[in-house]
């Protein structure tokens, strides 16, 4: 069964793609969404949404309910033996926005879907899965399943914005710069008894440093990084490791959530190909360390929505800009994700020692700290 499509595809039901879509329906376009999933993730994955983010999903009149359901970081903390030996003020990143939002990524998910099913009822479509994509007749045609039926949706210009697995990406198969790390890390979810209130925490162990961050219900999130024997960590190795890596009691019992995940980076050379875009994670997949995936997604989106009505109407002017600049930002996160490796991985004694006064000594700087305050939240 074919259907014609005046306006745009997109390729993926995510964060990334609702908030395109959500972009493109304010613009007055027809708008289809093809998300696999036929219900919405269960579990919260990312948490963080950057001050540029939510400038971004200003435009969707989307970022004062997350606000609301969320926790604003205002301040993190490098802490080591009970001690804090460096703080970092996230109060002049932003003048809108002065902290980094914590928020599941499921309630982000449901804002958004909310926001495009009222600006046009039958927008998101669950349960489809892409099959094909081809350029043909000045328009793409893609191909896809839903319940065991074969489907073709037409349309003049295509928005792949379906993930790390993305089979757009598979299909086109652009140029990639792939890295893959060592590193690999669990994270879980657990009643927050910390005292840190809404501040993000950075333990400097000697294994690796422990990050903590808050979320909503009074629960914290936190993340340590697995050794060579850490595989099969169940949420009471978590805790332990917690208790031993900061001082810190979590209870096991409280746990909500859990997920090991390894590192790697995937940066597309080109995003632009003929009538089909590559956005998010389909484009570029760095490192959750940091949290910058979902905030570079919806940058790319709202870069690319006020060239969507010329390309439309026959003119890609404003494309090869866009790519570019996309590319070189893609860039910069992946690099600044390395970072954020680098200084967590573990350390002997007497290196441990030399981070850990750097730290405290270019937090005492203010501009200094200044800087990495911007650096960390995407400025």
């Amino acid at each position: 069964m074919g259907e014609a499509v005046s306006g745009v595809v997109i390729i993926g039901g995510g964060p990334v793609g609702l908030f395109m879509a959500a972009l493109l329906l304010q613009l007055g376009l027809e708008v289809t969404v093809l998300e696999r999933r036929t219900s919405p993730a269960a579990h919260p994955r990312a948490i963080g949404i950057h001050p540029p983010a939510l400038a971004a999903l200003a435009w969707i009149g989307a970022d004062q309910d997350l606000i609301r359901q969320g926790v604003p970081i205002r301040r993190g903390r490098a802490l080591h033996g009970g001690t804090t030996v460096a703080e970092m003020s996230f109060a002049r990143v932003s003048g809108s926005y002065p902290f980094v939002l914590s928020v599941p990524q499921d309630r982000t998910e449901a804002v958004l879907e909310e926001r495009v099913g009222a600006l046009a009822a039958g927008t998101l479509r669950r349960g489809v899965e892409v099959s094909g994509l081809r350029e043909q007749d000045g328009g793409v045609t893609v191909t896809a399943r839903h319940g065991g039926r074969e489907l073709e949706f037409r349309a003049p210009l295509v928005i792949a914005a379906d993930g790390v697995g993305s089979m757009a990406r598979t299909i086109l198969a652009p140029p990639l710069r792939r890295k893959d790390y060592p590193d690999r890390y669990l994270m879980g979810d657990f009643a927050d008894g910390t005292g840190l209130g809404a501040d993000a925490a950075l333990f400097l162990a000697r294994e690796g440093i422990v990050e903590s961050f808050p979320l909503p219900g009074m629960l914290r999130r936190w993340v340590v990084r697995l050794g060579p024997a850490g595989h099969g960590a169940d949420a009471g190795w978590l805790a332990g490791e917690v208790r031993r890596r900061t001082g810190t009691e979590v209870d096991p019992g409280s746990n909500s959530m859990l997920s090991s995940f390894g590192v790697r980076s995937r940066l597309v050379r080109r995003m632009v190909h003929g009538r089909t875009v590559l956005i998010g994670d389909a484009a570029h997949e760095i490192s959750p360390i940091g949290g910058q995936g979902m905030s570079l997604g919806w940058l790319d989106a709202v870069a690319l929505a006020p060239l969507v009505p010329p390309l439309l109407a026959g003119s890609g002017e404003g494309l090869a800009g866009y790519e570019a600049a996309r590319v070189r930002q893609a860039a910069r996160a992946a690099r600044q994700a390395e970072i954020n490796m680098a200084l967590g991985r573990p350390l002997p004694a007497g290196l441990l020692v030399v981070r850990n006064g750097g730290i405290a000594a270019a937090a005492a700087v203010p501009a200094v700290n200044r800087f990495v305050a911007r650096r960390f939240t995407m400025q």
